[in-house]
């Protein structure tokens, strides 16, 4: 089978196309053959050898957790209708993603419907799962106006839609030229948070702030909320987290929180459960997920734009 492996942790570059054996299923497990594999910003830090949420990967690796396509060897002790079905999983701590074949857990599989392309599919159990715990854990109202930051990423993206579904106001902020694609989702006022002077643009108190960079930004959005407000924080594109104290959030009088890990996983039927979710929002059309993709060799190109900002919503790497 065709996969991407890495010899060594540094530049996008160690990511390199390798013929490796076939993939056998032990028991309880199939095999995927798989059409399309997500790309995380976490694989961009695992590649570099930097620590994180999930252990640095023992060398030499197939990076990528998330796959989808269609089910084509079963395993021992697996029910024979899961043969030929189209299915999406994440690969929880194991790695092993970014190849023609992979070998789950039958109790991983989600079945994706057959209206369902298989990027969307990944991009529902990705960044859509992530959205669906933002989203529950702190869901917009009629009565909000939201900033939405990084809203051309493929989190921010599926933000903006709930939050206009729910009958919030929608600022829909990015930077540079990626502003240009937000006017697809219709916001009430797109912002560049990438030109001196942005919160200017804003026009009006915010009630809601969905904080996936960080940083300045951040910082500058936490100070645009009106008395009462919240900050949903969910990730540090920038490199930093939104700094303040408990004294920022006394003279604002806003509450502030993350949202990731434990708090996440508590919510019912933990992380697979939002995942489930997640897809079936995106197959009930509720949410239309932003993805651009990639050729499964073309991943170290995936790896170099997805960390310069150049791709847009979901990186999804495609086998041919």
């Amino acid at each position: 089978m065709q996969a991407i492996r890495m010899h060594s942790f540094g530049p996008p570059d160690v990511l390199v196309a390798e013929d490796l054996p076939d993939l056998a299923p032990g028991p309880g497990q199939v095999r995927i053959a798989v059409a399309a594999s997500g790309v995380h910003l976490l694989d961009t830090a695992l590649r570099r050898g930097e620590p994180g949420p999930v252990p640095a990967p023992t060398l030499p690796t197939v990076p990528g957790r998330e796959v989808a396509g269609v089910v084509d060897v079963l395993g021992a002790d697996v029910d024979p209708s899961w043969l030929g079905r189209r299915v999406v999983a994440h690969l929880g701590m194991v790695p092993g993603g970014y190849a023609a074949q992979a070998v789950v857990a039958t109790g991983l599989l989600l079945p994706v419907p057959d209206h369902v392309t298989m990027p969307d599919a990944v991009a529902a159990v990705g960044t859509g799962r992530t959205a669906q715990g933002v989203v529950e854990l702190e869901p917009a109202g009629p009565g909000d106006t939201v900033l939405v930051l990084s809203a051309a990423g493929g989190l921010g993206w599926l933000l903006v839609q709930d939050a206009r579904a729910r009958g919030a106001r929608v600022v829909a902020a990015a930077r540079g030229e990626r502003t240009t694609r937000l006017a697809d989702l219709a916001p009430d006022r797109v912002v560049d948070y990438g030109r001196d002077g942005w919160a200017d643009d804003v026009d009006g108190g915010v009630t809601l702030v969905y904080d996936g960079v960080g940083g300045p930004v951040g910082r500058q959005a936490l100070e645009l909320l009106r008395p009462g407000g919240r900050l949903v924080m969910f990730g540090f594109a920038s490199g930093a987290p939104t700094a303040f104290d408990s004294a920022d959030l006394v003279r604002l009088g806003v509450s502030a929180g993350w949202s990731l890990g434990a708090r996440m996983a508590a919510l019912p039927g933990g992380i697979p459960g939002l995942a489930a979710r997640a897809l079936a929002r995106v197959a009930a059309g509720e949410w239309r997920p932003l993805v651009t993709t990639y050729p499964l060799v073309d991943a170290a190109r995936a790896h170099a734009d997805l960390e310069g900002r150049r791709a847009l919503g979901k990186v999804v790497l495609e086998s041919r």
